[in-house]
């Protein structure tokens, strides 16, 4: 990119979702990475839910997304906008996950150890549609266990290539961090598939 002006390039955007289980930290990493006023559809947790959201390991958790969350970020010399959308973790609003991936270059899904099986469907959502995605550790103050990448990759019986990152959703700097990690594996793709093999 050295042999052009950053006003030389267009102004770029590019949609990523940002996917994971119940009360993994979504709606956490939006608000904190987006440079607008977020747009969360939060809504206060009843007895209602009681039956329907479990809330093991997240027992303080009140409020949950119903639709989605949105937000914007803008990286590279002011030359690249991304544009969030997180989707609602729950089973029962996963019909909503199909609208929400139209467009988007890949999505982060988001796992919380202490509840990690809750990450297996979101992951398989992605691979079985062919979209690019990165796992972003959340790594909560009140996990009882600070794991690996490796070890992640493992539990999570991960492609090779599939890139790990551990990160704090609270924090701006690492929430830029998993997102850059995102569009470089989702570029790295790109070019692999546009390549013509060498005979």
């Amino acid at each position: 990119m050295s042999a052009y002006a950053a006003s030389d390039i267009p102004l770029t955007a590019l949609k990523i979702l940002v996917a994971g289980g119940f009360g993994v930290g979504k709606t956490t990493l939006v608000c904190a990475v987006s440079e607008i006023e977020p747009l969360t559809t939060e809504a206060i947790l009843t007895s209602a839910s009681a039956g329907l959201d479990r809330l093991d390991g997240v027992e303080n958790k009140t409020t949950t997304t119903v639709s989605m969350d949105f937000g914007r970020i803008t990286l590279w010399q002011q030359q690249l906008q991304i544009l969030l959308f997180g989707t609602p973790g729950q089973d029962r609003f996963w019909f909503m996950w199909d609208d929400l991936a139209l467009g988007a270059i890949g999505a982060v899904v988001m796992v919380d150890t202490r509840r990690i099986a809750d990450s297996f469907a979101a992951i398989e959502y992605f691979e079985d549609r062919g979209l690019p995605f990165i796992v972003a550790v959340n790594e909560f103050d009140t996990a009882h266990h600070s794991y690996t990448s490796t070890e992640v990759r493992s539990a999570l019986e991960l492609d090779p290539e599939v890139p790990v990152v551990l990160f704090d959703a609270r924090r701006a700097d690492t929430g830029r961090h998993v997102l850059i990690a995102l569009v470089e594996y989702a570029l790295t793709l790109s070019r692999r598939h546009r390549t013509p093999a060498i005979r």
